[in-house]
């Protein structure tokens, strides 16, 4: 078993490791785009998934914009390994910022969060895994920022893991359509039309589960803040 010293200096370190993210991706937040993204991946040759893997978990924790990463794991890597790489990269950021959220930077995310989180737990005492995979359906709260709020509640990190991961797999696969699409188009392989095709209608069944969830549940939870000029 680690002493208490080992386990306090590991907590610091995870910690320091995401602030440096953080402070790392404000500063590269404006150069972040598909073609970047596919000349960095594309030169590391035989490891290009994992290296996009890891670059889609720090952008996680570093409040990238998790969209581009999708779009251009669809088009460097197909549909089927895009999709794959991408919900890898989405579950290990998001681990590892509720894991800093809830180990040392607590204080910071309260204040960004505001009355938000107390409604964010309110579900979550009532109604556990479920609340967690209706808030990755339903995006009520930032893809990023609720990835550290939900780290100050008391779920456990195993449910949080395993919902987080399977709730996330559809706007992934659609998305990595529309990256894989994109490319077909582009490059003139394969079967344009389907691929286009077959985006369309994930992004639509996609945009159809708010009102899906709304019709089943009899409303959607109220945890967003009322709109203001934070534009996050």
């Amino acid at each position: 078993m680690d002493s208490p010293g080992a386990a306090m200096t590991r907590r610091w370190l995870l910690v320091g490791a995401v602030v440096a993210a953080i402070a790392i991706g404000l500063s590269v937040r404006d150069q972040i785009s598909r073609e970047a993204i596919a000349a960095w991946v594309n030169g590391m040759g035989p490891w290009a998934g994992l290296g996009f893997v890891a670059a889609y978990a720090l952008g996680t924790v570093a409040f990238l914009p998790g969209l581009v990463f999708t779009i251009s794991g669809g088009a460097l890597f197909g549909p089927l390994w895009g999709t794959l790489y991408s919900l890898m990269g989405a579950t290990v950021g998001a681990t590892l910022a509720f894991a800093a959220a809830r180990h040392g930077l607590g204080p910071a995310i309260e204040r960004r969060s505001g009355a938000r989180l107390n409604r964010l737990q309110a579900g979550i005492d009532r109604e556990g895994w479920r609340f967690v995979a209706l808030m990755r359906l339903v995006p009520l709260v930032p893809f990023n920022l609720l990835n550290y709020m939900l780290g100050l509640t008391r779920i456990r990190l195993r449910v949080y893991v395993l919902t987080s991961m399977v709730a996330m797999a559809p706007g992934a696969l659609a998305y990595v359509w529309i990256g894989h699409a994109g490319r077909q188009a582009l490059i003139g392989g394969g079967n344009v039309v389907q691929a286009a095709l077959i985006a369309i209608a994930l992004v639509a069944g996609l945009a159809f589960l708010p009102r899906l969830v709304r019709s089943l549940r009899g409303g959607l939870p109220a945890v967003d803040d009322p709109p203001s000029n934070d534009s996050h």
